[in-house]
């Protein structure tokens, strides 16, 4: 006895995008929701990523501009020990420090140097355009970190965004298509049983 082989079934690539009679208006739709939302994840998470970066970019650029750097000298020798405050505290100590700026003025603050300076020990400080002292800027390597990461983060969260939504948009399409087919099939259903004998 001969045996039949199994026939396999060829999926028809973009389908959807081809005339056919069994080509639904909903399926059109469906084939430009998913094109338009891959572009969008594409081109708007890189769009959006670009536009993060740079905004980074500009800020810490900004941040840069504002400060600067001055040397100081401690005013009086620094604690020999550091106190016990946790262990997110380093090992360094407060102490008094003097420095003079460009126009000529005065300024004292506190900085952290390694217990035990001597007083009269020049120190690298940092100040805005008012004198006081404020945190170092990024370097030019963390600056360059920071935008990248900012940019890539922001660009996979748009994307994923995007994509989100259209996977929602294509359930919509999808579930109102099932509704469809049993609204045809009740229509269609009793009288293909007649036709058919009763059978199915």
């Amino acid at each position: 006895m001969t045996r039949t082989p199994p026939q396999t079934i060829t999926p028809i690539r973009l389908w959807r995008w081809r005339r056919n009679p069994l080509r639904r208006h909903g399926d059109l739709v469906e084939a430009w929701v998913v094109l338009l939302t891959w572009i969008l994840v594409v081109l708007g998470g890189a769009l959006a990523g670009w536009a993060a970066a740079s905004s980074v970019d500009s800020a810490l650029a900004v941040r840069r501009d504002q400060v600067h750097e001055v040397r100081a000298v401690l005013t009086g020798p620094a604690p020999k020990t550091a106190p016990s405050r946790g262990g997110y505290d380093d090992d360094r100590v407060w102490t008094k420090v003097r420095w003079t700026d460009a126009k000529g003025a005065v300024h004292t603050d506190k900085a952290k140097v390694s217990p035990g300076t001597p007083a009269g020990t020049s120190v690298t400080l940092w100040t805005d355009g008012s004198g006081r002292t404020v945190p170092p800027p990024a370097s030019e390597a963390e600056s360059l970190l920071q935008t990248v990461l900012t940019g890539v983060l922001v660009a996979q969260v748009t994307g994923t965004a995007v994509w989100a939504a259209g996977r929602l948009a294509c359930g919509t399409l999808v579930r109102r298509r099932l509704a469809e087919w049993d609204e045809e099939w009740s229509r269609v259903g009793p009288e293909w049983r007649r036709l058919s004998g009763g059978r199915g």
